[in-house]
This record gives structure tokens, sequence and C-alpha cells, in this order.
């Protein structure tokens, strides 16, 4: 009996994201703009298959030829004669759409694998009795047995994403691990050059070590090319080990982004949306991440647009060694309404800032006034649609020249809409009340979390020519009363410093502060909320976050002791954080459920949340952006590995805590988003039901111009790599 973890439930939520009214609101000009945008990032999305697994391509390939010959609604009744229960034929339907909604086999928020809820021989008999298998036999065969094995394989290695004997990665060859990683971010950094859109690949050459960096560009020549002083490619000797620079990951998906950015200039709406897609094309074209950092420079003073976007290897949760990033692209139209509250929390942030817990010195010089907005999502593409993004990721950028804040508001009325017979873990008293609230206390920790969490903080920095960005003589650290003796030196950045914990440890920082901030009266008048609605959204938000925290144990893995999805370890160490301040602030206690079985039970005393539940979370904060802004990487891993522990010592048995999660949770919603198509002069939105059916409608519908091409690239670029992952 396989772990139910490693299935996609029949009663999976699938919603569909609706963004029709505010499309519709659009002029001509700024629906073709995004368009293109859309296009654009769905190609580059098809790149994430390549990211996550061996065999991710070779399914998506697999699906997209049988669903183009027949719609799962035709597929049916093969099913039926191939000797499918109705059961059997959802459970099909519901992987392909996983598949598809997590751009591969590996779900994007959790980072374990999923494979097909059915028996493999029916399956197969599904797909030999499908119409695709009947006009191609030879080549569904053989896509079949390239792919039917990792299919449904749950080797212990293969159960979940890592590096080395942990899981399964595709940012690295299969014989790379820890050692390997580092030794290659010390040669990046030699190089000056970020490892956001590269991969590495290593060789052995006659006994000797040797290792491939490969950068995504549509240009597959490694010389310098138009546009271009001098190729940053080419054979390093580094630390006795041989080092070659290549280009050309992903060519044909990174050429076809740069088709659809061109086509979009057309239609920009200012010089700084023109300039910024002409450098997104050049860091596509040519593998460059400085051309990217440019694009983000002109995106961050393209302030208010009506059609916001963003493109490009933004986020590195899924590298196992947290500095390569995972392709994804949004295209979102402003929600007017909400985006006005933002607005007022931006105007505040001066009075707020200096709340936080942590010396003035420890704050940036001035606060660079992020443009926050709250959209609705029109094209989300790559592994998952967050809530809420605050971009760019480049410290150097963010520090000086500012940052953009987006609240993904068609995703958080779809993502947290809860039934109260689905509400686990709390009291039957809190249930109508955490139903009520859940949603307008997320918009206020999205908020603060964002803006004022991600916002704020200070990294102490000596560049290149030995000068520093803050008062050696005077800057004190506050938890030791002694003067700072560590910082950042050189091209060293908050990601490459802190690696493995970085992600998690700053979602845990932005957490911290929305909780500490969601205190105070005045953000909760910004966002509408007084008198005793006040006090029941921070109630609300403070037990959101400790049942999160609970939650969070069905993203540890015991046997490799390692975490698998960032914001969910944050939101365990901040449980442990409150139940560690005692004073009956946060009771966690192992109950028996209605049901017979294990059940767990959550309470917070919400006369104590502005007292005890404050003073923790004061202290704790002030911790965290002290040794992030010393760069005290030794500090900050004691801290935060020790509060990530799960064992089975202790007051709470954790490791039997999260078998109860286990047995009770509740698998992520998956979401469908909408296709546009150029009809004459005007651009069309074709909208698709909230079901397994029409999720993998869309994703046919999606790439039907080309789709025998694209599956061609698909199939050669997974081949070409396909003996490094052995």
């Amino acid at each position: 009996m396989v772990d139910s973890q490693y299935y996609l439930p029949n009663d999976i939520g699938i919603s569909a994201l609706d963004c029709g009214e505010a499309f519709r609101l659009l002029s001509p000009q700024e629906k073709m703009y995004a368009h293109n945008l859309s296009r654009a990032a769905w190609y580059g999305g098809l790149a994430v298959l390549l990211q996550t697994s061996p065999e991710s391509a070779n399914i998506f390939v697999l699906l997209q030829r049988i669903f183009r010959k027949q719609t799962p609604a035709q597929l049916e009744q093969v099913a039926t004669a191939a000797g499918l229960s109705s059961e059997e034929y959802q459970a099909f339907l519901v992987y392909a759409a996983g598949l598809y909604a997590n751009m591969g086999n590996y779900k994007s928020f959790g980072d374990t694998k999923f494979i097909p809820n059915l028996p493999k021989d029916k399956l197969k008999a599904l797909v030999w009795a499908s119409q695709a298998f009947q006009e191609q036999p030879s080549e569904t065969e053989a896509l079949w047995d390239s792919c039917s094995g990792l299919l449904y394989s749950l080797e212990d290695r293969q159960k979940q994403l890592g590096l080395g004997n942990k899981g399964i990665t595709t940012y690295f060859s299969g014989n790379c691990c820890l050692e390997d990683a580092e030794l290659a971010q010390k040669f990046l950094d030699s190089k000056k050059l970020s490892a956001y859109n590269t991969r590495l690949f290593k060789r052995d050459n006659g006994g000797k070590a040797c290792y491939e960096v490969r950068l995504a560009s549509a240009v597959q020549k490694d010389c310098a090319v138009d546009g271009e002083c001098e190729s940053c490619c080419g054979s390093f000797s580094f630390e006795d080990k041989e080092f070659t620079v290549k280009r050309g990951d992903y060519g044909p998906l990174m050429e076809k982004v740069c088709h659809y950015l061109q086509q979009a200039q057309a239609y920009a709406a200012n010089e700084n949306q023109r300039k910024m897609l002409e450098e997104y094309q050049r860091s596509f074209t040519l593998g460059s991440v400085d051309a990217h950092k440019e694009g983000s420079r002109y995106w961050i003073k393209d302030k208010g647009p009506i059609v916001e976007s963003y493109i490009g290897f933004i986020e590195s949760y899924r590298d196992p060694f947290g500095s390569r990033g995972e392709f994804e692209g949004f295209v979102a139209v402003v929600n007017k309404a909400m985006s006005e509250r933002f607005a007022k929390l931006v105007s505040s942030a001066e009075v707020l800032l200096p709340e936080l817990p942590w010396p003035r010195e420890y704050e940036k010089d001035t606060f660079l006034k992020p443009d926050f907005t709250s959209l609705d999502v029109l094209t989300f593409a790559g592994s998952g649609i967050p809530a809420g993004i605050n971009i760019p990721n480049y410290d150097d950028i963010r520090q000086s020249e500012g940052f953009k804040n987006v609240s993904l508001g068609n995703v958080l009325a779809v993502a947290y809409a809860t039934q109260k017979e689905k509400l686990t873990f709390l009291k039957e008293e809190d249930k109508d009340l955490f139903i009520k609230f859940k949603g307008p206390s997320f918009e206020v920790q999205v908020g603060l979390h964002e803006l004022l969490g991600h916002g704020s903080g200070k990294l102490f920095v000596q560049n290149d020519q030995g000068k520093f960005n803050f008062d050696q003589s005077k800057v004190v650290n506050p938890e030791t009363g002694e003067p700072v003796s560590s910082w950042y030196r050189g091209s060293e950045t908050w990601d490459s410093k802190f690696s493995t914990i970085a992600s998690s440890y700053e979602e845990c920082r932005a957490e911290c502060v929305g909780l500490y901030l969601c205190l105070n009266k005045q953000v909760l008048s910004i966002f509408g909320h007084d008198g005793q609605d006040a006090e029941d959204v921070v109630y609300v938000n403070w037990l959101s976050m400790v049942r999160a925290g609970l939650l969070g144990l069905e993203f540890y893995t015991p046997e490799s002791k390692s975490w698998r999805q960032a914001h969910m370890q944050a939101r365990f160490v901040i449980l442990r954080v409150l139940l560690e301040a005692g004073e009956g602030l946060v009771g966690l206690e192992e109950v028996t459920g209605q049901d017979g079985k294990p059940d767990a039970r959550i309470t917070l005393d919400r006369s104590k949340i502005h007292t005890v539940g404050k003073n923790a979370i004061h202290r704790f904060l002030c911790k965290l952006q002290v040794l992030k802004s010393t760069a005290d990487v030794d500090g900050g891993r004691a801290l935060y590995d020790g509060y990530s522990t799960v064992s089975d010592s202790g007051a709470h048995n954790f490791l039997r805590l999260r078998e109860t999660v286990l047995l009770r949770k509740e698998a992520r919603k998956m979401f469908v988003q909408a296709n546009t198509r150029v009809s004459g002069d005007s651009v069309e939105l074709v909208e698709y039901e909230g079901s397994a059916a029409g999720l993998i409608c869309s994703f046919t519908e999606r790439f039907q111009d080309d789709a025998e091409q694209l599956e061609t690239n698909l199939l050669e670029l997974n081949k070409r790599d396909a003996t490094c992952w052995c």
C-alpha cells in the first residue's frame, strides 16, 4: 500500500482563476501587451519541466499527445472500454492536471513526488487504446518506455527533490554532492557570475573532475556575439579543477520567450517598459543575469502600470543549494480597490519601520518606497502560484534602488476559502471566527510580510574598494554589546552566504514582521478593521500562524532530517518560538478524534498575544535581523536549525504529531488559468471550467500553434542530458 502523500486525491480542489472582469477593462493595446507577455511566460515556464526531474518533460509530451487527439470527455469512453473504472479514469485526469499545474511530477509546494493513483497496467492499457497510440504506435510506445518506470517509481531517493543521496534534482548532474555545489558557488563568485540561470554538470575526465556551468540562453555559441564586448564563456582552472562555462540551456524555449518579448515591445505603454523588455530579451538571448538586473531596474521604475509582469529565473526555493532560480513568468492586471489599501500601507512605512525591534543602524539608510499593488493574475507560468511576491531578488538592487510588492488578489480569494468540515486542529468555538476572518487577516499578513518584512533591514557590506556602508566604529551588536565584527564582502550576497537556509530564514523573518506589526492599530485601520473586528483579525492571524506551523510538519522528511518547503519550515519555527514563550500563550495537545484516530488541538490565549506573544516575537525577530545584517552564518544556522529540529523528545512529540498531520492533511488546491487568443485585431480571453478536465484542456490549447515542433524540442532537450542523472 503506497502512502497517500504520493497520490493526488480524486476530490482535490481545482478552481478557475477569475480574471475576466479585469481583462475586459483593458484597452486593445494593453490586451495585446498582456497576450504577448503571457505567451513568453508560458513557453519559458516549460523550462521548469527540465528543472524538476529527468522524466517530467517526457511525461508532459506523452500527456499532450494523448489529449491533443482526444479531449478528456472523448477519452472517457476509451478508458471504460479499456477496463478502467470511473474512479481510475478520474485518478488519471487528476494526475495529468497535477503534472500541468506543478510543471512536473513533484509538488511545487513540498517537493514530494506524486504518482498516478491507478495501477500501471491500467494506465498502459489506456495509453495503448488512445487515438495517439493508434496513429503513432512505435513513437508512443517509445515515449511510454522512456518515462513509465520513473512515472511510478517510489524508491527512497525519488520520493522528494534534493541533492546527492537526499533526493532528485536536475539543477545538478546525479553525481554532484554538497561539496560540488559549494565549490561551484566559489567559482561563480570568483567570476562574478550569478548562479540564478545556471545548472551544474560534473564529468570525470581521466580521473579528474570537470564541471560544466550551463547558462540558460537562446544563443548556442559560446563566443562573443552581437551586443557583447566579451563572452563569459570558456574554460577555467579553479582550485585544481576544470570549469567550463557554456551557453544554450533550454535554447529553443528561450528563443520563443525572446520572440514574444520582442512582439510585446510594440505595445509597451512607456519607455521604461520598452527598455525593460529589451533587457529581458538580451538576458534570455545571451544568458546574462546582468541584463536581467538591468531589466529589473527599468521594471522598478515602471510605477503602477495597468498590466504588471515579471519574468525570468527568479525563486531559488527548489534548488537544494538555494542559489539557482526556477523559471517563472506572470502577467496580471491591477485590482484598484485593494491596491488603495496597500498604497496607504506604503505611505505609512516610514512611521511603521521604526516600530521594528532592531536598532536604527540595522535599517536601510532610506526606505525606498516600493510599488505595492494588488493584482488579478491573468497568467502565472511556473511550478505554482504564490499569494504575494516581493521582487527583484537581487540584494544590491533591493538595498539601493528598491523593489515591488505584489499581492495576487484573485489567488487569495480562491486559495484561502475554507470549508468548516475540512478545518483541522482547531477548537470548535474557533472555527466560525477562523473562517470569517481568515481572508481579511491573510490580506493584512501578506501586505506586512511582503512590504515591511522583505522590504526591511540592512545588510552590512564592505565593497570591492574596501568601502563600508555602515560606521564600523559605532555600530554595536545588540545581542552581545560588542562592536560588529562580521559583514558581507565584495560580491557575497545573502543567498550565496546563507545558501541552504537563506530562503526559509528570510520567509521566517518576514512572517515575524507580519505578526509583530499586525498588532499595530494604525495598520489594522488602513485595512478597514477597527474595534472588535480588529482584535478578531489579530487573533485569527496569530492562530492561523501557529496552526500553519503544525501543518508544516507535512513538509518535513524524517529520513533525511530535511525540510522541503521554505514557508512551512518558517511557520514551524514560529510555532516553536511561541510554544517556548510559555505562560499558556499557545497550547498544543494530542487528542483522539471523533473517528477514534489520533488528532491534535491547538489553542491560543488571545489575552496574552499583546504581551507574552509580542515579547517573544520581538526578541526572536531582533536576533534574526542582527545575524542577517552581520553575515553571521554560523550563528544564524545554529539559531534556525535549532528551532527547525523535529524530534520525539521534549514537551511535544513532533515526529508523532507529523503522522497525525499526514493522516488529516488536505491536498493543496490547483488553479485553472485562461488563455489569450488573437482574433483579427483583438484579443480574446478563453476561459475553462474549474476541474481536472478544464485544466488539461487549457494546456492542450495553450500550445496548439506549434505543438509538434515544441514537443520534439522538449524531447531533444531532455535526451541531451539523459545520461547525466544516473
